[in-house]
């Protein structure tokens, strides 16, 4: 059945439209995966915190180096002033004891050719120790002026780290914000020790290079918890969470696709309840996922802890603890039955 033109037209008004509307519609927002978070928010929280880390690794091995220098300066200032002191003296005794010209004429005037030379040979000792006390004395000066110039360097070199440090906050807390995580943080180091449950031992710190950065680590040991693999420094987690106290049941490594590091075999999951992930976490079972979640941030710069989350909370060295509401409203995405961990 043919339509007059005017129908015609107005349906072509009406897809041209429709058209840039269509066109403009925002794409759909990332859902959470089954632990809650964004594939996005989990690499910015890795980026950011990694980064947050190492300008910490280097500012805390610049202060122990500023250390050194300091003590070193302290030193070479006894020195000098020591071979000042000294160099003072043999130059008085030397003056003082027919020095200067009269050196010179007690020369000249030699009985014999044997006491000519045996006064010249003294001259030349005085002499050479004045010069290697002046030569000491330089060399000392040298060192210092050196050292000065290290320790203005280290301090040029801190500024630099913390400037890194406060960017690196800023991400960790821009990406929390715009992952709707804008609730007040709560602070469960005070409910963990009003509660009386988190452990008083520390844990032993894991392996770092020289100068105290984190070395790369892969997927290579077994994990006890799984069938799949741990980073040394996530199997050193676990061991000093089990040796602090904490028994219930846990699970680390996760097939590729899965959240967070898990896949990469840097992190676990520490369940609220003894034997496993149960629902929302009430009484006992809520006590000891926060202690755990104290412990684990009060050890953080020993185990090389880059994030937990817990209790709709996560914990970052960047930006301390702050509200976590990046979950699917059930208690593994939400984090209300186990304690997340991820490490560097």
């Amino acid at each position: 059945m043919s339509r007059p033109p005017w129908i015609l037209a107005a349906l072509c008004a009406l897809a041209i439209l429709l058209t840039p509307a269509a066109a403009s519609a925002a794409p759909p927002a990332p859902s959470p995966g089954p632990e809650g978070g964004t594939a996005e928010l989990a690499q910015q929280l890795d980026a950011a915190n990694r980064a947050y880390i190492d300008a910490q690794n280097a500012l805390d091995a610049s202060h122990r180096r500023q250390a050194e220098l300091a003590a070193q300066q302290a030193e070479l200032e006894r020195r000098y002033d020591r071979l000042s002191a000294d160099t003072e003296t043999i130059t008085v005794a030397a003056y003082t004891n027919g020095g200067g010209m009269r050196d010179l004429a007690a020369v000249l005037d030699s009985p014999t050719p044997g006491v000519f030379a045996d006064r010249v040979s003294i001259l030349e000792l005085v002499a050479r120790r004045q010069n290697e006390q002046l030569r000491k004395v330089a060399a000392v000066r040298d060192q210092l002026a050196a050292t000065k110039a290290a320790m203005d360097a280290e301090v040029a070199r801190q500024q630099d780290q913390l400037a890194v440090m406060a960017e690196q906050k800023a991400e960790v807390e821009a990406a929390l914000v715009a992952a709707q995580n804008l609730e007040a943080q709560l602070d469960l180091d005070a409910a963990a020790t009003a509660s009386g449950t988190a452990p008083a031992v520390n844990a032993a710190p894991a392996p770092r290079r020289a100068d105290g950065s984190w070395p790369a680590e892969t997927c290579s040991l077994p994990d006890p918890t799984t069938k799949g693999c741990l980073t040394p420094r996530t199997l050193h987690a676990l061991q000093q969470v089990r040796l602090a106290g904490f028994g219930h049941f846990v699970s680390c490594w996760r097939p590729p696709g899965q959240p967070y590091e898990h896949p990469k075999g840097r992190a676990c999951d520490f369940a609220a309840d003894p034997d496993g992930f149960g629902g929302v976490a009430t009484g006992a079972a809520r006590d000891y996922g926060t202690a755990l979640a104290t412990w684990l941030v009060r050890n953080a710069e020993a185990l090389g802890v880059m994030y937990v989350i817990w209790f709709h909370q996560i914990w970052t060295p960047a930006a301390g603890w702050h509200a976590y509401r990046s979950g699917n409203g059930d208690p593994s995405s939400d984090h209300t039955n186990h304690v997340h961990l991820s490490i560097y």
